[in-house]
């Protein structure tokens, strides 16, 4: 009477284990993590690129591999000369690889900010795509552009991938809101010399 009882213990936990293991989704988890991720790029002994990441999660399917950077990312890129030029941060990103076709495309996503250090320019948008084959980044989403002429704004942008050369593709006017009149004047009657003015 005893053995039967425990027997049924026995094949009621593994009954359980089992249901909890049939509610995993294997397309969810990652086949490999990496925490405080780094790699660098380099093009006959030149550094090129620079990549940081606190994490990076690495998926692999028949048709596409991915890696995911759930935790944000920061690129840099860097002139012939070795010095730093452009800088890209972003709150997500992703690293598409379709291994078929050989090609490859990293997406930003979340407050992505793109700085030309050397042209003092730049640019603010919520998605922003390169593709590192053919060099280029570019975004359909609103895009601020700050240099130091001014302000630009607008739906989509082109550009080689160090932002040398960025071009929005629907800009509109810009409006400002004052806040304060700046050209407001105080005058200290106390200490003031001259005439007052009339009322």
């Amino acid at each position: 009477m005893a053995s039967a009882v425990a027997l049924a213990i026995v094949v009621y936990s593994c009954k359980t284990n089992l249901g909890e293991a049939e509610k995993l989704d294997l397309a969810r988890i990652p086949l490999q993590t990496v925490d405080s991720m780094f790699f660098v790029q380099s093009e006959n002994g030149r550094l090129k690129m620079r990549v940081e990441a606190p994490r990076m999660e690495v998926y692999e399917y028949d048709t596409l591999s991915y890696d995911l950077f759930p935790k944000g990312i920061h690129v840099y890129g860097y002139t012939e000369e070795g010095a730093l030029e452009t800088t890209i941060v972003a709150r997500m990103a992703r690293h598409d690889k379709y291994p078929k076709r050989n090609e490859e495309l990293w997406s930003a996503f979340g407050k992505v900010v793109v700085r030309n250090i050397i042209k003092q320019e730049t640019m603010e948008t919520d998605t922003l795509y390169w593709d590192s084959k053919k060099s280029e980044i570019w975004t359909d989403c609103y895009v601020r552009m700050y240099s130091p002429s001014g302000l630009m704004q607008g739906y989509g942008m082109r550009s080689d991938e160090m932002a040398r050369n960025a071009i929005l593709m629907r800009p509109f006017d810009n409006e400002f809101i004052l806040e304060s009149d700046s050209t407001k004047v105080v005058i200290d009657s106390v200490n003031f010399i001259g005439p007052m003015p009339k009322k």
